[in-house]
């Protein structure tokens, strides 16, 4: 399984999500400091989940890490834009 399929199947069984999005942006970085050279370091994540309301913006980026667990441990940069609603 790909690092991307990976990421997408976590949070989506998370946050059961409106809207889903994760883009790999590793390409963008590559040569630079964190590229490890798999051409998965680098990712963009948008959800749009209810599990959101409530949520300050750290608690939802907490969420997310949580949710992606072990995987964290092999992404170098992760940018989140999440929401509530679209």
């Amino acid at each position: 399984m790909t690092m991307e399929q990976t990421i997408h199947d976590r949070l989506e069984a998370a946050f059961d999500p409106a809207h889903l999005e994760v883009h790999n942006e590793s390409g963008k970085h590559a040569g630079h400091a964190g590229d490890d050279g798999t051409g998965e370091s680098h990712w963009h994540v948008v959800i749009w989940s209810k599990a959101f309301d409530g949520q300050s913006r750290i608690a939802r980026h907490r969420m997310v890490h949580q949710a992606l667990g072990d995987v964290m441990d092999r992404i170098h940069a992760l940018s989140l834009d999440l929401s509530n609603s679209a």
